[in-house]
């Protein structure tokens, strides 16, 4: 990168195909499957071609079970995206690969797939395997997927939601998952850390209630300071990508 002035468009040119070679080079011919990776992400950012960049990944998840690359074909599948038709049984089966692979995000989508209703897209109805999905994306530092726990936990899950596919399932009275407040307030606790302002809210208002916690209106205090902060540099984030003309 040191030989290149990125001020002279020329060069700025040059410095991009020759990445596109050597991610080429380091993905078909070294076979390194963290190399295909990139070169999915620079078929799809860069070139903007987006059937390339999905036949990449796809590849490398198929040969190598690379979970980032599993995670991008399963959502391309989901979104119909890079000439791919909308399929969520595939996307699903894409997502369980990249989440075995220790990919957390795929965890995190797998996970919601079964808990929200798309049957009429093929896809069964499971709470509480969906639920565990949830747990491992949380584990492996998705925030959203803590977050979304963490609301399970506060509302409860009730059996008629997931009666048609939880027939197995040990019904728990009329919840298939009881409202745990304990549980709520440790999901959005490391939901905030993991920088998900909605979980931030949610802790802030369980230490001033006491609900699944000790009341501490200074936590209390803290967990809002933190909520607006994050929604101060949230703003001032859109402001300045708008200033730049990076929409």
């Amino acid at each position: 990168m040191a030989g290149y002035d990125f001020k002279s468009e020329s060069e700025v040119k040059d410095f991009i195909n020759n990445l596109g070679i050597e991610y080429r080079f380091g993905c078909y011919s070294e076979k390194k499957p963290e190399v295909c990776h990139l070169l999915g992400d620079y078929l799809e950012s860069i070139k903007k071609d987006y059937d390339k960049a999905g036949k990449v990944y796809k590849t490398n998840c198929d040969d190598y079970k690379y979970g980032k690359s599993c995670l991008k074909y399963g959502t391309y599948c989901l979104l119909g995206k890079g000439g791919i038709k909308e399929d969520f049984p595939v996307a699903y089966n894409y997502l369980e690969t990249g989440c075995k692979n220790n990919e957390a995000d795929a965890c995190f989508n797998q996970g919601l797939l079964l808990v929200t209703d798309n049957e009429k897209r093929g896809i069964n109805m499971d709470i509480l395997k969906g639920m565990e999905l949830l747990k491992k994306g949380c584990e492996g530092k998705n925030a959203n997927a803590c977050y979304y726990l963490s609301g399970m936990y506060i509302s409860g899950v009730k059996t008629a939601k997931g009666k048609r596919t939880q027939a197995t399932a040990k019904e728990n009275g009329e919840f298939l998952s009881k409202p745990n407040m304990k549980l709520a307030h440790q999901y959005a606790l490391e939901g905030c850390k993991l920088g998900n302002i909605f979980s931030c809210a949610n802790v802030s208002q369980m230490y001033a209630k006491g609900d699944g916690v000790e009341k501490n209106e200074e936590l209390a205090a803290k967990f809002k300071k933190i909520t607006l902060e994050m929604q101060e540099e949230m703003e001032s984030n859109k402001t300045l990508k708008f200033q730049e003309g990076l929409q």
